[in-house]
């Protein structure tokens, strides 16, 4: 009987479990930790660094009896989820309250539109229904967060793990290229302020990259942009509901195994329950905060691991169609908002 207890103790699950994942676990953290710090010493994106870094490890999970490969697994499916879930930390209601309705409406209907717009982009191009709904929702909500946590629940074949470090190169890449060109057309247009934050923040995919452009045109400009963005950043939760239910009833399973996604992913309710509990004052403004820290590092050591898993020359066969496809994408989601920002202020 002791010695069933002393197998099932928190400290030897701690000891079975870094045995089984600790090298790919570390592998990843390692990866990020530099993709981190070329960030900040070069200005590039950590998680265009993360991706490219774990690209070039591939070695360690492409051979079955690696050691790492378990863990990068692991690192890269849990992990990742777990981050995703955490991002519900940085909602609130009241944020989205103090926007107003209408600007609201643009921007959740170019995030349902975009989305649409990729699906239909696919069939028109004659690629698969998952590209086009990972693509587009990566471009309509956050980029490579979204990209992961569409990935975690569409069902798999043998392009899903190339398709998911294309869209996450690409819209990283094309989310820098527009940081640094929206903020011209912002003057442009000789917006003020308030709109050109809804501009930058209804348009550009990751984060970091709104937060950069929006503080490059004046402080409100960003603080309206990073509300913006946290609002397409909310509608993560609801559309990958929408889309797990309805793969649920229409995919087939086959490729699978039978293996069917829950009706309701649980970093989904994770996502959703960290709203709620942020929106009604209960995280303290620093919990808040280190938990948005310690969701991105998830997400930048899981994308490190998916790096990983994936081979070069696998992304380079994605093909001239799949770039049209998601420039297409970002193309339309920016001509939107902008003719739906100009709209509300003639």
């Amino acid at each position: 009987m002791q010695a069933s207890n002393a197998s099932h103790s928190p400290t030897s699950w701690v000891q079975s479990f870094m045995r089984k994942n600790g090298r790919g676990f570390l592998v990843s953290v390692v990866v990020a930790v530099a993709a981190q710090f070329l960030s900040e010493h070069y200005g590039a994106p950590a998680m265009l660094m993360a991706l490219l870094l774990g690209i070039a490890f591939h070695f360690l999970a492409e051979d079955e009896s690696s050691p790492c490969k378990v863990g990068i697994d692991f690192t890269a499916r849990t992990v990742l989820r777990f981050g995703v879930a955490l991002l519900g930390a940085r909602i609130s209601i009241e944020l989205m309250i103090g926007l107003g309705p209408q600007l609201i409406a643009v921007v959740i209907a170019g995030v349902i539109l975009t989305i649409l717009f990729g699906l239909l982009g696919a069939r028109l191009l004659g690629r698969g229904w998952r590209f086009g709904i990972l693509t587009g929702g990566s471009v309509a909500i956050c980029g490579a967060s979204a990209a992961m946590a569409l990935s975690a629940i569409l069902p798999k074949n043998e392009h899903s793990e190339r398709n998911l470090i294309f869209t996450v190169l690409s819209v990283t890449v094309l989310s820098t290229v527009a940081m640094i060109a929206y903020p011209i057309l912002t003057e442009t247009f000789a917006f003020d302020d308030e709109i050109s934050g809804v501009f930058l923040g209804g348009t550009i995919h990751d984060v970091a990259q709104v937060v950069g452009a929006g503080f490059s045109v004046s402080d409100r400009t960003g603080e309206v942009a990073t509300m913006v963005k946290l609002i397409r950043v909310a509608m993560l939760a609801p559309v990958v509901l929408v889309i797990s239910a309805l793969v649920r009833r229409h995919a087939d399973f086959a490729e699978e195994e039978g293996k069917r996604p829950p009706i309701l992913p649980m970093f989904v309710v994770g996502f959703l329950i960290f709203a709620a509990l942020n929106s009604f004052g209960v995280i303290p403004a620093v919990v808040s905060e280190a938990m948005a820290s310690l969701s991105r590092w998830a997400l930048l050591i899981s994308i490190a691991a998916v790096g990983m898993k994936t081979s070069l020359k696998r992304i380079l066969d994605v093909g001239g169609q799949a770039i049209a496809l998601i420039v297409a994408e970002t193309i339309f989601i920016a001509l939107f908002v902008l003719a739906g920002v100009y709209y509300l202020h003639m």
